[in-house]
């Protein structure tokens, strides 16, 4: 259990929420999610929601979770696809070449490296760069053409490593089974952009402008979300309304620093640290 001497919340400048299991499940939205963004707000924290999924845009995400009757901007969304090209336009700022991009993903991953200003191409011999996410009308030509763009030497990056995908038929091959067989097929190992890869949380701390000691992670995974904030730095809370339950936290030789029920005690710890610390809300919503 982490005690405020130690980690005080009071102290947290910003707050990253993956979003399957923490903010909702499935279409259902859990409990004390906008009463938490709204006290974040209102103490002057900044916040993102991070996820994995990149098949739908943050305008799409945005919409998705309007319709649970939660208030998130796109611009407070962060998924795999826009984190991936936002990366990848960063790197060909510092010196990797412009290029032309083959894509393995759906309309999310592509619409998000065009709005980063890429070239997308479905010829594998003039691809730069090869880039995989998950794909669901996944063919026999899409997996021969990055393969032969990646052994003509397109750089491969993936956007996350997620080896399933939940569906109501339960766990089918996510990204990160599409991208082991790209290995298997090139002897190339891809840059992995998604949680639990550093990249994923450097973007979004560099959209909010913190550093990983300010930060916190809120998370129902502990492989993907609480694993890479602590190899950063970052305070982590795993929530237990997800997938890993609290004796699989607790079994963890660096586990979470907090765990919770919910996000109804995580803003309760919130209110005693900022209570303690004389830190007062000026707004009880944005």
């Amino acid at each position: 259990m982490m005690t405020d001497s130690i980690h005080p919340l009071s102290r947290i400048r910003a707050v990253l929420f993956d979003m399957d299991g923490v903010i909702y499940v499935g279409n259902r939205p859990l409990p004390g999610v906008q009463e938490l963004l709204d006290y974040l707000d209102a103490t002057g924290r900044r916040w993102m929601l991070v996820t994995n999924n990149a098949a739908l845009t943050s305008q799409q995400f945005s919409d998705k979770v309007a319709a649970m009757g939660l208030r998130v901007p796109p611009e407070r969304i962060l998924g795999s696809a826009e984190a991936t090209a936002s990366w990848l336009r960063h790197q060909v700022e510092k010196g990797w070449p412009e290029g032309k991009v083959i894509v393995n993903g759906q309309d999310g991953l592509r619409a998000a490296l065009t709005a980063a200003g890429f070239e997308l191409t479905s010829d594998p011999f003039e691809a730069a760069y090869a880039v995989s996410g998950a794909n669901f009308k996944l063919t026999y030509d899409d997996l021969a053409n990055v393969t032969l763009a990646i052994r003509n030497g397109a750089r491969f990056i993936g956007t996350n490593s997620d080896r399933t995908y939940p569906t109501e038929r339960g766990q089918v091959p996510g990204a990160g089974a599409i991208l082991a067989l790209f290995t298997a097929a090139t002897d190339r190992e891809p840059i992995v952009i998604g949680k639990p890869n550093a990249p994923m949380f450097e973007e979004a701390m560099r959209r909010l402008g913190v550093a990983p000691e300010e930060t916190m992670m809120v998370g129902d995974r502990y492989e993907t979300d609480i694993v890479g904030a602590l190899k950063l730095g970052m305070l982590t809370v795993g929530v237990l309304t997800g997938v890993d339950t609290r004796a699989t936290f607790e079994a963890q030789s660096a586990p979470p620093h907090l765990i919770v029920e919910g996000l109804p005690e995580l803003l309760a710890h919130f209110q005693r640290a900022d209570a303690t610390q004389g830190v007062r809300a000026e707004r009880s919503s944005p």
